[in-house]
């Protein structure tokens, strides 16, 4: 059981200084027309000029879309789909954050299926291939560029949420770390622990392949993430490495290429691992806290990560002791403190009274995050709203002790 992965990926991944530039040879078998979807911090770059000018000189018509915005608000959804549907291209190109990547999708998405969005909410509801979409991305944080999944806030429900199918992995990857040097030291942290996180609850996430028989195992097919196994595991931790070792530096100097180009090799690599295990409490818990606080999501994330693992502890031991390895420890102890210290080293609050809340809003988050079905169930112990409510009672005041190992639930 053991030997059986499975890797959902791009048709092609290109990495490395100055790979961006070949994206209009990459662009030009798919058509003559590109939509480019990016913000405008991004469009006003060198490193966006250079694109643009790899497309035109490819013999693209290139049409910018530079509205995306954070979090990917409903209605930057449908502007976009109104300028890509008068634009009719042959092939998306997103250039950004995960924002303009995960708008990019569901831009695709709604070139090539009907509307609305909220029909394709979930996992694996997506009924065919989507217009093809190259991804280069500008931070190294939600790997976006090789996972099967876009988040989009929906105001109707007041919190973000998930389309998650196999058909929204980019065809083509381009990881450029020259277009991440401009990242701003609190989007690069908030970007980089959200990397790491990506990698972490891959590493420990539930393990959904079923034995039926000593030769025989039943894939579950109808989850786009399909659990913890040894790839994804081999992929994370070798995220874990590159991202432990650099995201301080690449906070602190931005300049440095040997940092940012580890954690986008980092962040890439978390991304194609997670974008098949998946992830789990850590990203639940964030839906909830960020609706409630307006906080970035690699922050929230960040912040409940060393609590998500001590909670995890007794059934993922073995998984803590390979992180701590990997983050140059030895001890499941050394995978959550080590983690809790990186990130506030680069600046991450290390409670949830730092955000503003109260224990008075904890049974309220608690319920809204164990609803997120897609993401509890990947979580190694049961995820109910008593055991979102335990996590959050510790964050709020920093107290890990109280998650200390019992028994497996």
């Amino acid at each position: 059981m053991s030997d059986f992965v499975v890797l959902r990926s791009p048709s092609q991944v290109f990495f490395g200084r100055g790979m961006a530039e070949a994206v209009g040879r990459l662009a030009a078998p798919f058509g003559q027309r590109a939509f480019i979807v990016t913000d405008p911090a991004i469009a006003a770059t060198p490193g966006f000029g250079r694109i643009l000018k790899s497309l035109t000189a490819a013999g693209l018509v290139a049409q910018v879309f530079d509205a995306a915005a954070p979090d990917v608000p409903t209605g930057t959804v449908a502007d976009a789909l109104a300028a890509v549907t008068a634009a009719r291209p042959d092939v998306v190109v997103a250039v950004g954050g995960g924002s303009s990547i995960d708008l990019a999708k569901v831009t695709a998405l709604l070139m090539s299926h009907p509307g609305p969005l909220g029909a394709y909410h979930g996992e694996q509801q997506v009924p065919g291939p989507v217009t093809p979409l190259i991804a280069l991305p500008t931070t190294a944080g939600t790997g976006s560029e090789a996972t099967p999944v876009s988040v989009v806030s929906d105001a109707d429900l007041g919190m973000k949420v998930g389309v998650s199918s196999p058909y929204l992995i980019p065809r083509i990857a381009i990881c450029d770390p020259l277009l991440t040097v401009a990242c701003p030291p609190a989007v690069t942290a908030h970007a980089g622990i959200d990397a790491l996180v990506h990698a972490v609850e891959s590493h420990m996430a539930a393990a959904h392949l079923v034995a039926e028989g000593p030769e025989t195992v039943r894939l579950p097919l109808e989850r786009v993430a399909i659990g913890k196994n040894p790839l994804s595991d081999l992929l994370a931790l070798e995220a874990i490495r590159r991202i432990g070792a650099h995201l301080e530096t690449a906070v602190r100097d931005g300049e440095n290429l040997e940092a940012r180009e580890n954690m986008l090799y980092g962040s890439m690599l978390a991304g194609l691992a997670f974008g098949n295990s998946g992830v789990a409490a850590a990203h639940a818990l964030q839906f909830a806290i960020g609706a409630a606080t307006n906080t970035p999501h690699g922050l929230g994330t960040g912040l409940m990560l060393p609590y998500v693992m001590a909670f995890n502890r007794p059934v993922r031991e073995e998984s803590l002791t390979s992180i701590a390895r990997a983050l140059g420890g030895t001890t499941p102890d050394h995978a959550v403190t080590r983690l809790q210290e990186l990130g506030r080293r680069i600046g991450l609050p290390g409670t949830l009274a730092e955000l503003g809340l109260t224990a008075a809003d904890l049974p309220r988050l608690a319920e809204r995050a164990a609803g997120v079905r897609r993401l509890a169930a990947n979580n190694p112990r049961k995820l109910d709203a008593a055991a979102c409510h335990t996590i959050l009672t510790a964050a709020l005041t920093g107290d890990l002790s109280a998650l200390r190992p019992a028994a497996a639930s």
